[in-house]
């Protein structure tokens, strides 16, 4: 089977290229489409560190780069939850609000183009069945040990 035969190729191409368009524009407010991701899921009450990971898909380990990067940009800060001691919550400092501001702004406007431009079947279709590659991804049991 050739790569362009398999579904995986065209979601890691489709995904890649929207990454990419994000990063272009993200460029231009002085962060990554990944930084911006991750200030829209900062919620104003805080939110913990293994709630980002997890949205963002990554270990919380391989998050602290990421975290300590936007400390030093100053648009985070982190306080230890005063519920529960073990756990830290990230909280957006002004400046943060205003990237997320911009951020959010990015993906409305690219969503309202994506959405311009397909018919509305078409959008509730594919979004369907990403929803179902996605479902069958977790159930997804190999039969084979390579």
């Amino acid at each position: 089977m050739k790569p362009e035969e398999t579904i995986d190729f065209h979601l890691k191409v489709v995904w890649q290229n929207i990454a990419n368009t994000y990063n272009q524009l993200a460029a231009a407010f002085g962060i990554t489409q990944a930084l911006g991701y991750a200030l829209i899921n900062i919620q104003e009450e805080g939110t913990a560190v293994s709630q980002i990971a997890n949205l963002l898909g990554v270990k919380s380990t391989s998050l602290s780069r990421m975290l300590n990067n936007m400390e030093e940009l100053g648009l985070i800060y982190r306080k230890v939850d005063t519920k529960d001691k073990r756990s830290v919550k990230i909280y957006l400092t002004d400046f943060g609000r205003e990237k997320k501001h911009l951020a959010k702004q990015v993906v409305k406007d690219f969503n309202q183009y994506l959405n311009k431009n397909l018919q509305q079947n078409e959008r509730k279709e594919l979004i369907e069945l990403l929803q179902r590659i996605n479902e069958l991804t977790f159930a997804y049991k190999p039969v084979t040990v390579v």
